[in-house]
Formats: structure tokens, sequence, C-alpha cells
């Protein structure tokens, strides 16, 4: 008789599992439809919101991950139950094993996991950021539950595992903000007029529609003097990090017009050949 009864200790055995037929499929599916297109519906709204925003754009992208977690998690909890009528405690207990099973048969996307909720809650880096993480530099489009999208300044899109920020650097350029400092080296023979070249350099910085000029946004003009040549290298922000590149080509466009006009030229490599054949003729 007493073999008959149900083992009470054993949380899980007494799961009470549903029939699984057509009508169970088709709810489960119904589950994953709505969860996809609330995630996307939301994810495109977000988006709209945060161009209307651009002050607070990092801050509104960031809840696209969030949103993301969340939904799935609720849809993922109703599709458990669809199959299985658990308690409190049986519950607990089955997503423990579930844990367990997933930590140690999938590793890595049980990893993947783990680094988006990190990188959510600790920011190292937001949507909408360029960073460079590993070998990898590109603007942040998106942080999902698996792995982190960058689009390269080549255009392309590049998925990197969110495992990596555990043991990778990652480094970002503008750490939240909106605007973004832009460095740009400009090189010169060393026996043209390197003060003219930095005041040409000076006024394309501060004549681009791109730059913002601040105390807290200044901008700055270098001067490196070498064997050779000369680096001029300025540094500035822009008002919107997207526009990186587009103020990078657009000032050294209209900065070596100028240098041009007035006589400024780039540096010439045979002017390094002959120190090239001395150090190759020293002893080692």
């Amino acid at each position: 008789m007493a073999d008959l009864l149900p083992n009470v200790s054993d949380p899980l055995a007494a799961l009470t599992f549903q029939e699984i037929g057509f009508s169970t499929l088709l709810h489960v599916a119904y589950i994953i439809i709505v969860a996809y297109i609330t995630v996307f519906v939301s994810s495109f709204l977000l988006r709209k919101l945060s161009e209307r925003l651009p002050t607070y754009r990092h801050t509104v992208t960031m809840l696209i991950p969030l949103v993301k977690i969340f939904v799935y998690f609720l849809a993922f909890y109703y599709i458990i139950i669809t199959f299985i009528q658990p308690n409190l405690t049986q519950l607990v207990a089955f997503f423990g094993l579930f844990g367990a099973a997933l930590g140690l048969g999938l590793k890595d996307l049980f990893a993947d996991v783990i680094g988006g909720i990190v990188i959510i809650f600790e920011k190292p880096y937001q949507i909408g950021d360029k960073i460079t993480i590993g070998e990898c530099y590109g603007e942040v489009t998106d942080i999902g539950i698996r792995s982190t999208k960058l689009v390269t300044p080549g255009d392309s899109v590049v998925s990197v595992p969110n495992y990596l920020v555990f043991s990778q650097s990652v480094s970002s350029a503008n750490a939240g903000n909106v605007a973004m400092m832009v460095i740009i080296d400009l090189f010169i023979d060393s026996r043209c007029d390197a003060g003219l070249a930095m005041k040409i350099l000076k006024e394309a910085i501060i004549s681009s529609k791109h730059i913002i000029v601040t105390e807290k946004f200044p901008y700055t003009i270098l001067l490196d003097d070498f064997p050779f040549y000369h680096r001029i290298r300025a540094k500035a922000y822009v008002g919107d990090l997207r526009n990186e590149f587009e103020f990078k080509s657009e000032v050294t466009r209209r900065a070596w017009i100028e240098f041009r006009k007035h006589g400024i030229r780039p540096p010439r490599m045979r002017d390094a050949i002959p120190v090239k054949e001395t150090l190759s003729s020293l002893p080692p």
C-alpha cells in the first residue's frame, strides 16, 4: 500500500502533466508569436522615441534588452505551465534542475545569457556606443539575449558573443554620451610651416557643422615633431557620434585643400631612405 503512495519528499514527483495535443501545441505557438511581436513592436517604438529624445537616446534604447529579457522569460514561464501544473515548490525545483542542465549541457549559451544580463545592468557599453571589444570596433546597434551586434566602419554587421565581456577588455569611445571625441592626425613635411598648418586645421575644425564646443567638450590642436615629418593632431567632439566619420572626412579634406594652397605638403618617403640605409649598415 505504501508503495502506491507518491514520494512527497520529491517535489517533482507530484507534477501534473497536461495531455499534449494539437490545441496545446497551438497554444505554445501562439505564446511564441505574441512574444516575438511584442519584442519587435516595443523595440521599434523605443527606437523611434529615442530619436525624438536625442539627449536621452542611450537611456531609452537600453530599455530594449530589458524588455526582451522580461518578455522572453514570461513566455518561457507560460510555455512551462502549459505542459505542467506545478505549485511554487515544484516550480522552484524544476527551474533549479533546468538551470543545472543548462549549465552542464549548454554552458556557452548560459554564459551568453548571463553576459547579456551583466551588460544590461553594469553597462560597460550601451546601445548607440562606439566600442572596441576584442578585434572588433563599431557602433552597438542591439544587445540581445545571446550576442551584441556591432556595425563596423565598413558597414558590416558583426555579432559578438556576450560572454566576451568576461574575458575581453571593452573600450567605449563615448561611454554612454551622445557626443564623442574624434582624433584626426595629419602628417606634413618637417620643412613646412607647422604653425600655419595648425591654424588651418583649427579653422577646419571649428567651422564644421558637426562639432560641439563647450567647457565640457573642448577642442585641442597638438604638434608632434619627428625626424622627417610633423604630426598635426586635432582632438574635438562631435555633437552626435553617428557623424564621426563624416566629420573626420570633411575636416581632413578641407585641411588638405588649404595645405596645398599654402605649399604645405605631406612627408616624402625618400627623405627617410638614407637613415634606413645607415641603420642597416650598423653592426648588430
